[in-house]
């Protein structure tokens, strides 16, 4: 008799991984095939967590359960016996190879959580606190994954999950409307002259809108600057998959600043063409800024660090190291681009960035 049941193994949970990731964010998706082959399976199986977390929350019928259900997944996972689910063990193998503090992913709970509260953001600050929670979170993990210890270096990397929060904000503004969330600071919608009540029920663009757009996305460029100096204290190999994700985020506002603004009646898409030319150019690297690891810690990201141990045996463990990889990412990337069209033009890709 031919037994259907799939036997679960540490490669068929990774491939679990590899899977959602190649559904899920193209500009991640596409960066991940410039980090060593190590650390890339190890940010697929955080990447499946996040993934499915905010899934679980975000489309699920109570949200609030699901958020209960995660801290138990998660309950599970640091007490060594994870749940039946191939994302769960491979997250449990990250924790023990890698000293992932708890609290890091707490944050990022606390972040979908905030979600399902109807939050609203009065100031470009509290945004920023709920981009530290959603994304910073994932910029200090992947830094972590590295064996980044510094304060200085972990600032930084959480800048750059901040900077790319704030740009998803911006382009998704549309789409968010229609779904009744805003993630446009209020203060600054009303002065510009915009009504934010008003602005949900019939989201068009406007010189207004464009106005608040040019703040936030002002601010995220500023952190995205910070995060260069951070990306180069990284681990050599690390650098460029790094540096892809950060230039081609970026990029995505530049597109907003090219659709003049109107992320209402078009969502800004970054070209085939354009994604080829950011990442033929990684071979020159982001210049030389040492001013702005001297920067302090932005207030709403201190308590990422907090979260870091710093006893002497985690400082021990885990430490930085320099992956050995080969050189064969521009034949994997236009492979993955090729997939990623045909995906397109059949209908079958459900992606986010």
């Amino acid at each position: 008799m031919r037994n259907d049941h799939q036997i679960m193994t540490p490669h068929t949970d990774m491939s679990e991984c590899r899977r959602l990731l190649s559904h899920g964010s193209k500009s991640f998706y596409i960066a991940s095939h410039f980090l060593p082959r190590a650390l890339r399976e190890s940010a697929s199986g955080l990447y499946a967590f996040c993934r499915i977390a905010d899934d679980l929350v975000d489309l699920g019928e109570d949200p609030r359960q699901a958020l209960v259900t995660l801290h138990q997944r998660l309950d599970q996972i640091y007490d060594g016996r994870p749940d039946n689910h191939p994302i769960d063990r491979v997250l449990s193998q990250i924790v023990i190879d890698h000293k992932l503090p708890r609290g890091l992913l707490d944050a990022l709970l606390e972040g979908f959580e905030w979600d399902t509260e109807g939050r609203e953001y009065h100031t470009l600050a509290e945004i920023c606190d709920y981009g530290a929670r959603v994304a910073g979170t994932v910029g200090v993990m992947m830094a972590v994954l590295m064996g980044v210890k510094d304060h200085a270096t972990l600032a930084r990397a959480a800048d750059l999950g901040v900077a790319m929060q704030l740009t998803n904000i911006c382009r998704d503004v549309g789409e968010d409307a229609h779904a009744g969330r805003l993630y446009l600071p209020r203060d600054l919608m009303q002065e510009a002259g915009m009504d934010p009540e008003a602005f949900l029920r019939n989201p068009t663009p406007s010189s207004q809108l464009t106005e608040v757009l040019k703040q936030v996305l002002a601010e995220a460029e500023r952190r995205y600057e910070l995060a260069d100096e951070g990306i180069r204290q990284l681990p050599r190999s690390c650098r460029p998959g790094i540096l892809a994700a950060r230039r081609l985020y970026a990029e995505i506002g530049h597109t907003v600043v090219h659709n003049e603004y109107d992320s209402i009646s078009q969502r800004a898409v970054v070209s085939r063409a354009r994604k080829g030319q950011i990442l033929l150019g990684l071979i020159r690297g982001p210049a030389a800024a040492p001013e702005y690891m001297l920067e302090p810690c932005a207030a709403e990201n201190q308590f990422l660090l907090d979260a870091i141990p710093h006893t002497e045996e985690w400082q021990r463990s885990n430490q930085p190291r320099d992956f050995s990889a080969k050189a064969t990412w521009m034949l994997e990337l236009f492979m993955v681009m090729k997939e990623r069209d045909d995906m397109a033009i059949s209908g079958q890709s459900q992606e986010r960035d």
